[in-house]
């Protein structure tokens, strides 16, 4: 039996489950003896379908599909309803997570055109500091000032600049990801503008002779926001990218699959984004030392290096308790 074959067997059921399992969720008081009964056959069924998927089809998506749907069924089977911290909680440090690392190649897809833009426009730059005004946006060009570097930031109220610098990050990530819509094409726009503007103002800088002042009052933000973005943007692409290629499922289906991924990737982005808004607002214009700020860059990597791999090691764990 081929993938298709398996699916086309098996979706009517699968639908059934997955509106039953909704259905239960909402209105625990009027759950029914036939109601347990269709849920727990259901059920079953989904699991051997899943340990099927998982020997024959493991790659395929709908093997992750299957995960999902009889994850969900089990916990509604087996534990009590857990608080709404809890679920919040598991979501940011398991769940999104094994979100990120099941698409990362998307992720890493945003950052390669986040560098061809940043790479190209600094080269650019690079050979002729004029090529500066025809790349980026006059407010930008005329504004930025090499010598007074973080003069007109200090002057500025930090709170007031971290919550516009948030909220503009934020816009960005939801752009990127809706962009999923246009087939990636917008979010492929994104990436590449957005790299085409760092790339610019870094050459810009080495330019006067401030690469390191530059990114001093870069990179301690910088990390973080970037990141968050790229995991927007990944997000947009796998969606673009499933449907422009659905495979053997309609568009129709895919759009509701891979939105409903996405939208859990960008959520898992808002407190990346919050950190990355405090840090420009209060740290980034602060009169601290260039080396200060170079070293909340580097706590900030390892921060996000341990965020993973934590949540790696407990998303390991919450499977091998499933397993068992």
């Amino acid at each position: 039996m081929n993938v298709k074959q398996f699916v086309k067997l098996h979706r009517d059921e699968w639908k059934e489950l997955e509106q039953l399992v909704t259905a239960l969720g909402k209105r625990r008081n009027t759950i029914t003896g036939a109601n347990i009964s269709l849920f727990h056959r259901l059920y079953q069924k989904a699991a051997q379908n899943l340990s099927y998927s998982q020997t024959y089809f493991p790659t395929d998506e709908v093997t992750q599909y299957l995960n999902g749907l009889v994850s969900k069924s089990h916990n509604m089977m087996y534990k009590d309803q857990v608080s709404s911290f809890k679920q919040i909680r598991y979501f940011f440090s398991t769940k999104f997570i094994g979100l990120l690392l099941e698409q990362w190649k998307f992720v890493m897809a945003a950052l390669i055109l986040f560098m061809i833009g940043a790479v190209g426009s600094f080269l650019s730059v690079m050979n002729d500091p004029l090529h500066i005004y025809s790349i980026l946006p006059p407010e930008i060009a005329q504004g930025v000032d090499p010598e007074h570097l973080g003069e007109g930031a200090a002057a500025m109220d930090p709170s007031l600049m971290s919550a516009s610098i948030m909220t503009n990050n934020i816009k960005v990530a939801i752009l990127a990801f809706a962009g999923g819509v246009t087939f990636g094409l917008l979010t492929v726009y994104l990436m590449i503008y957005n790299g085409i503007l760092i790339g610019a103002l870094a050459a810009l800088f080495w330019h006067h002779g401030k690469s390191y002042d530059f990114w001093a009052y870069i990179v301690p933000h910088g990390m973080i926001e970037l990141t968050a973005i790229f995991i927007a943007g990944g997000a947009g692409l796998l969606m673009g990218y499933k449907l422009f290629v659905p495979g053997q499922y309609t568009r129709g289906y895919q759009l509701k699959l891979q939105a409903k991924r996405s939208v859990q990737l960008l959520l898992g982005t808002i407190p990346l984004f919050v950190i990355a808004g405090v840090i420009e607002g209060f740290i980034t214009p602060a009169a601290i030392s260039l080396e200060a700020k170079y070293i909340v860059a580097i706590l900030t990597v390892i921060g996000l290096i341990l965020y993973v791999v934590i949540g790696k090691l407990k998303l390991l764990k919450a499977t091998k308790g499933f397993d068992s």
